[in-house]
């Protein structure tokens, strides 16, 4: 039997309040999910790689592809680079032959380098060196020399390749 309409909202219910909320497991026997636990492990992004090592068709047929190298794994950089500047500047005053860096320039560096053999009058005096790390395996570094009684920057970019660090660019300024 049905009431009518206005007999059911015409009379006033009585509400009664939800029981409180316990932590007690015991009353509740449905499986809980641990949203909120204050000791699981965050999720870190990795760090962005940018890595600029040109390639040629003869590479990409190639058994062995470079592998990407962490800044962790690779020579210190101050020395490093101080060491291979020096080095260039010795290829420019025709004192050191270009195929001592071979290992550590790009194919493009090292033609560019062999060029410029001779180029300078006398070997350049490395002043200061300054290095920036944009992302992990990457280095780009500014060396003030004294070139002919001139102040001139020699800047690099150096990538982390195949456990060693790789010159992909030179320039002098």
């Amino acid at each position: 039997m049905t009431q009518p309409l206005e007999e059911v909202f015409a009379r006033p219910r009585s509400v009664t309040p939800a029981p409180e909320f316990t932590e007690d497991t015991q009353t509740w026997n449905h499986p809980l999910l641990a949203l909120f636990e204050s000791d699981r492990n965050e999720y870190q992004a990795p760090k962005p790689k940018l890595y600029l090592v040109r390639r040629t068709r003869a590479d990409e047929e190639a058994e062995r592809f470079p592998q990407a190298t962490s800044a962790n794994d690779l020579p210190e950089l101050t020395s490093w680079i101080g060491k291979f500047s020096i080095a260039v500047l010795e290829i420019w005053a025709g004192k050191r032959h270009p195929q001592q860096l071979l290992r550590w320039c790009d194919r493009g560096i090292l033609l560019d380098l062999q060029r410029k053999i001779g180029s300078q009058s006398e070997i350049g005096k490395v002043r200061k060196l300054y290095i920036n790390e944009p992302l992990d395996g990457l280095c780009e570094a500014t060396v003030t020399v004294k070139l002919n009684s001139r102040i001139r920057s020699l800047v690099m970019r150096f990538e982390g390749v195949d456990q060693r660090w790789l010159c992909t660019e030179l320039f002098l300024i």
